[in-house]
């Protein structure tokens, strides 16, 4: 078969450059000789080109890659601010209610030296309770206080004492949960600041590798035959063909929405509904059937039980690592769609769209739940 295709393409390639002429009817033996030297010069091109565009895609596929990390790494800087914001709040909440359990055990202090006003001088310890804003050298001065009353006074001065001690407690927590807010906040901001360089330098650098790409292309596909052509986008229509296929299963609902988004741009930190990035791709298809998602490969490759790759189903998720053999380098998520195809969000640049998930740094398949 290899010879066979040899001399089909140095016959086309001896009709391409030695067109008949009328007024030679036969071929010399030099100039068969010359021919054969240009397609033997010809095929050394075509490998050599072959080997160039291998290079130039393998640079593209490493860029796409150290991209993807820094965005996934910003989306997960995101989900943590918003569970610091969450938690700085709830500590600022039981905050406030502290200050006005303090607040309303105060006047009830206020009221009673108030309705004593005149014997003043058995309160006279109790006002400086009153004033007390909880600070820590106060505690002994409170505990002498409360020595020298008893019954309801004391229960008074008691529930102040105990509610500013819970006040100056969660005062602290707060305190802590706002810093930590802040923290997750600078974290999430400088996880942006890389990843929007990094995906401006992709930009610059993909647009010199795409062209050269393209260019490259185009001669590996000028020294293909016709029907080498047509076979390969045959193969491909049909794929696409097969793949449109439905179901009724959750899988099959979130793989077939995907479908629905194929050509849409691939935008970094994106969710829909007019572009995506691999993991926001993902969170929405599994949302269509009432499974929510983190819009983060962190957490998507926690959701749900791990599947062996010969069992997997339409709408399981893939993830792709730099490390296969440790989950926490995983970079890149896709959502398998059958036939050993999955529909992704790949890369700056690039659009949504079906590709073979057996790549070298595929590390594993989840089923949500």
């Amino acid at each position: 078969m290899r010879i066979f295709r040899a001399g089909l393409l140095a016959g086309c390639l001896l009709v391409a450059l030695c067109p008949p002429v009328d007024a030679d009817p036969a071929p010399s033996s030099r100039d068969v000789k010359k021919a054969r030297d240009t397609v033997r010069d010809r095929s050394k091109e075509l490998q050599a080109t072959r080997a160039e565009l291998a290079t130039a895609q393998a640079r593209l596929a490493q860029l796409a890659a150290e991209v993807e990390r820094l965005v996934e790494a910003y989306n997960g800087a995101m989900v943590r601010l918003r569970h610091a914001e969450e938690a700085s709040r709830q500590a600022q909440a039981r905050l406030v209610a502290a200050d006005a359990e303090v607040e309303r055990a105060r006047q009830g202090v206020a009221l009673l030296a108030a309705e004593t006003y005149g014997g003043l001088g058995t309160l006279e310890p109790a006002v400086g309770l009153i004033l007390d804003r909880g600070q820590a050298d106060g505690a002994l001065h409170r505990a002498g206080v409360l020595g020298h009353l008893s019954g309801e006074r004391a229960a008074l001065l008691a529930r102040l004492r105990d509610a500013q001690e819970v006040a100056a407690i969660l005062r602290v927590q707060a305190v802590n949960a706002h810093a930590a807010r802040q923290a997750a906040a600078e974290s999430a901001r400088q996880a942006k600041i890389a990843a929007e360089t990094a995906v401006a330098g992709q930009r610059r650098e993909t647009k010199v590798l795409r062209a050269r790409e393209e260019h490259l292309q185009r001669r590996v596909d000028a020294a293909r035959t016709r029907a080498d052509l047509l076979a390969r986008r045959r193969a491909a229509a049909l794929s696409a063909s097969n793949l449109a296929t439905g179901g009724s299963a959750m899988g099959d609902v979130a793989a077939d929405w995907a479908l629905t988004q194929l050509g849409k741009p691939y935008v970094w930190a994106a969710e829909g509904p007019d572009s995506y990035d691999c993991s926001g791709l993902t969170m929405r298809a599994w949302e269509r059937v009432g499974v929510r998602l983190d819009h983060w490969t962190g957490t998507q490759w926690t959701s749900g039980p791990h599947v062996p790759l010969d069992q997997l189903r339409r709408g399981d998720l893939l993830f792709f690592a730099y490390n296969t053999s440790d989950p926490s380098t995983i970079h890149h998520v896709g959502i398998y769609v059958g036939r050993g195809q999955m529909v992704h969000a790949p890369q700056t640049g690039d659009v949504v769209r079906v590709a073979s998930i057996w790549r070298g740094d595929l590390v594993g398949a989840t089923r949500p739940r």
